[in-house]
């Protein structure tokens, strides 16, 4: 049974299969969100050592606020990778679907040629043998 070749990517067509898309994506706003908290610190920070060694409690709170922001992060970017693996997981399992039915479609149209040809060629052997027996009275007959 041959296999069916790799369908494009369903989730954008223009990416070959295995290409980055999603993830590139996903990668980008991750970069950007990163950028925005680093600003975000950095600015804070500023502040603070503008205030000359600044509060005990506002850097605990600052640094608080960093780990909190992180497993934010880190759960909702869990949570997106796992939500799209799981849909790409269906999509996979679809396409597998499809090719199994085109396989099997396959192997039918095989056999029903093979089918074809074999009743086509039995026709034609009786029809040869039905010409020979008449050509053979009609030989006989003169």
């Amino acid at each position: 049974m041959e296999s069916v070749s790799a369908a494009p990517d369903p989730v954008d067509p223009a990416f070959p299969p295995g290409a980055p898309g999603i993830s590139a994506a996903a990668d980008r706003a991750r970069e950007r969100l990163h950028e925005e908290i680093e600003r975000m610190r950095v600015g804070v920070e500023e502040m603070l050592a503008e205030q000359e060694g600044g509060d005990g409690e506002l850097r605990r709170e600052l640094e608080e606020l960093r780990r909190e922001t992180r497993r934010y992060v880190k759960r909702r970017v869990r949570k997106s990778e796992r939500r799209i693996e799981k849909s790409v997981g269906k999509i996979d399992e679809r396409t597998r679907e499809l090719e199994r039915r085109l396989d099997g479609v396959e192997q039918d149209r095989k056999y029903a040629e093979w089918r074809i040809h074999a009743n086509t060629e039995a026709m034609l052997d009786g029809l040869l043998r039905e010409i020979r027996a008449i050509a053979d009275l009609l030989t006989r007959t003169r």
